[in-house]
């Protein structure tokens, strides 16, 4: 597959690039890439939510009243349940485990298959270079405006360039990833993604490189 190269000024060159088949031409299996972000989605979970079982609580843990004979209900703690300010029964606790294991070869199937989607519904921007010269948003929003790219955009680059990370960090529906970090579900959360001819080679290198 072949899509046409643009420069930072918006211009499409009259040269394209070959995208690599083994990333770029894969089938779509839409059950697979939905395993994939739900169990990273499940891996980035944190856990807050936290209530105190009867253990935890305080109070004494002497008996109320004696067994018998006082004609009320036998008790043996405060700390019940069923007591104001007793322990919480099945409540939320910070020892539940949320994590899903994926395999390699399932995440770096289902990213090729993204990255072949956003290709072939031309949601896929190829630049042949990024550059800036100082870390100004304006800088960057002059460059993304000029782009085929009109909503939400993921701007990928092959290493790390603080100057266009701080100049895109605070852009509305922006966000700028290196392609180590690259993964299904941000690709999945953004319309358009942007990558220079130089990340494609990084690509390649990092997640599809034969072993």
């Amino acid at each position: 597959m072949k899509v046409a190269i643009y420069n930072q000024n918006g211009k499409k060159s009259e040269e394209s690039i070959s995208l690599p088949k083994e990333i770029f031409d894969v089938k779509m299996n839409p059950d697979l890439v939905h395993q994939v972000a739900v169990a990273q989605m499940a891996n980035r979970r944190r856990i807050i939510a936290k209530t105190k079982n009867r253990s935890e609580v305080s109070g004494s843990g002497r008996k109320p009243w004696r067994q018998k004979g006082t004609g009320r209900a036998r008790h043996g703690s405060i700390r019940s349940p069923i007591w104001r300010h007793g322990g919480v029964t099945f409540g939320p606790q910070t020892d539940v485990v949320f994590k899903k294991d994926i395999s390699k070869k399932m995440r770096r199937k289902a990213l090729s298959m993204v990255l072949a989607s956003k290709a072939k519904n031309e949601h896929l921007i190829v630049l042949d270079s990024l550059e800036l010269e100082k870390p100004k948003t304006n800088l960057m929003v002059e460059i993304l405006a000029k782009l085929p790219a009109k909503g939400s955009r993921l701007v990928i680059l092959p290493k790390k360039d603080e100057t266009i990370i701080k100049a895109g960090r605070n852009i509305s529906k922006t966000k700028v990833e290196l392609v180590q970090n690259l993964n299904v579900l941000e690709l999945l959360s953004f319309n358009y993604l942007i990558i220079t001819k130089d990340s494609i080679k990084a690509l390649k290198e990092t997640f599809f490189k034969e072993e």
